[in-house]
């Protein structure tokens, strides 16, 4: 017998309506990157940057390998060196074989300025720093060198006195070579000797650096006037759309059945409308051949003195991109770390609201956070990097780029085409993100590299 006195509520449910949400994606986020970066529409589908002509400008890193234990120079990778851009692979072998491996302990002094600096050293791992002493006898960090750096290249090549002295920050490893094995090669190779001579006589010239225009000022009298013309580059960089795309299907007795109060295809098309802008932020920061990080120019890159990302080390990053800055682009964690740093030495970092949220600036900088920014290793114990950009068309900096128009377009740059109804009832989309992004100089991005997020502080 049934002692209840009065109805249940599972029973009084079955009369009730219910109450609910659009579906939920927990892999949605705010997508700054996105957000801040001016778009600019693209009419034929390619954006070409024309610039100044400038120098030849690699990347500043010779790469190495791991064979049978021991690291090893990658022979292509020697044409970062200047006169070994047109060399032989035979040769190039050869001097990636004389190579031979050294380790290093932190603090120890690999290298003493005014010394004959007879060996080219390229860093494998590890953190050093190059010092020199100021007018007044006082110690200066020039640099912080890590990975795949090398150093001091002009010394080393014109046999000359090194200009200041390297410390290792951390252990490490390095491969050294011989001046002896290059000039053992030079010998036997005369285009490898026309290259060098070229190269020892442009004194002063910066790789990387715009060919000067040809200028005169402050004079009186009536002197002869220079001629100049300003040089554009004869094969400028050139855009291509990119695209982030899938099929949607949707059953027809889906969408005609169960279709209310929620649109099924509406609910379906917007869930995937974020999973493709969030592949377009991640390919925006990442890709390969277009992604921010794999686009900032050789002077460009700092390494982070002590591994966490201190407040000077944001100041290097604004030395580099210091007309204008517009964002610190990095990882949760590392701005998470960043304000431990901060913390520690009592400068808090100031909040400002942008996009709709609180954001931590330096500087007035804000710091964008981003999950599509990568760790090398593991996220907890691994190393990160900070990205420093200078963003809009007008302030040459760093733009989007999207179509002008495309048909069946849903939101600017995405196109949701119906493909038609197959045998099985089912309903395809395509759904197609067209993109890209362009750094129309190359001051307008800085990256701070090897930003270790692990360490904490007792502030009691």
């Amino acid at each position: 017998m049934n002692d209840r006195m009065s109805l249940a509520p599972d029973a009084a449910r079955q009369l009730a309506t219910t109450t609910k949400t659009s579906p939920q994606m927990r892999g949605i986020t705010p997508r700054y990157l996105l957000r801040a970066l001016p778009w600019v529409d693209v009419e034929s589908g390619v954006f070409r940057v024309n610039r100044r002509r400038t120098y030849v400008l690699g990347d500043d890193r010779i790469s190495t390998h791991t064979d049978q234990g021991s690291p090893r120079i990658i022979p292509g990778d020697l044409r970062e060196l200047p006169y070994l851009r047109d060399a032989d692979d035979a040769l190039l072998a050869e001097l990636a074989g004389a190579f031979t491996e050294v380790t290093f302990e932190s603090g120890q002094m690999l290298a003493q300025d005014g010394d004959a600096h007879d060996r080219l050293w390229v860093l494998v791992q590890g953190r050093a720093e190059k010092r020199v002493s100021g007018r007044y006898g006082e110690d200066a960090v020039l640099e912080v060198i890590g990975d795949g750096q090398f150093f001091d290249l002009d010394a080393w090549t014109r046999a000359e006195a090194m200009p200041y002295r390297v410390r290792a920050l951390t252990p490490g490893v390095a491969l050294c070579v011989e001046r002896s094995v290059l000039a053992g090669l030079c010998d036997r190779d005369a285009g490898l000797r026309g290259a060098m001579d070229a190269y020892l006589a442009t004194d002063g010239v910066l790789p990387g650096a715009e060919v000067p225009v040809d200028l005169t000022a402050g004079h009186v009298g009536e002197p002869d006037l220079p001629g100049t013309f300003v040089d554009y580059e004869d094969t400028p960089r050139e855009y291509h759309m990119t695209l982030a795309q899938t099929v949607l299907r949707v059953h027809t007795r889906v969408a005609d059945l169960y279709n209310g109060p929620i649109d099924q295809t509406r609910a379906q098309s917007t869930l995937t409308v974020h999973a493709l802008r969030e592949r377009q932020e991640a390919s925006l920061l990442n890709h390969p051949e277009f992604g921010l990080f794999h686009n900032v120019a050789p002077g460009q890159r700092v390494q982070a003195r002590t591994g966490s990302p201190t407040p000077d080390d944001l100041d290097e990053l604004l030395t580099r991109v210091w007309k204008q800055p517009g964002y610190f682009v990095a990882h949760p964690r590392a701005i998470a770390a960043f304000g431990r740093e901060c913390t520690r030495r009592g400068v808090p970092p100031v909040i400002d609201n942008r996009f709709g949220s609180p954001l931590l600036t330096w500087r007035g900088v804000p710091l964008l956070p981003s999950d599509k920014v990568r760790f090398s290793g593991r996220a907890g114990i691994g190393t990160t990097e900070i990205l420093l950009m200078r963003v809009g068309e007008a302030e040459q900096g760093v733009i989007g780029l999207r179509p002008a128009k495309i048909a069946d377009e849903v939101e600017p740059g995405l196109a949701m085409r119906n493909m038609g109804v197959d045998q099985k009832g089912i309903t395809s989309y395509l759904m197609t993100a067209y993109f890209n992004s362009a750094v129309l100089v190359e001051d307008a991005l800085a990256v701070l590299q090897n930003v270790e997020v692990s360490n904490y502080h007792d502030y009691s």
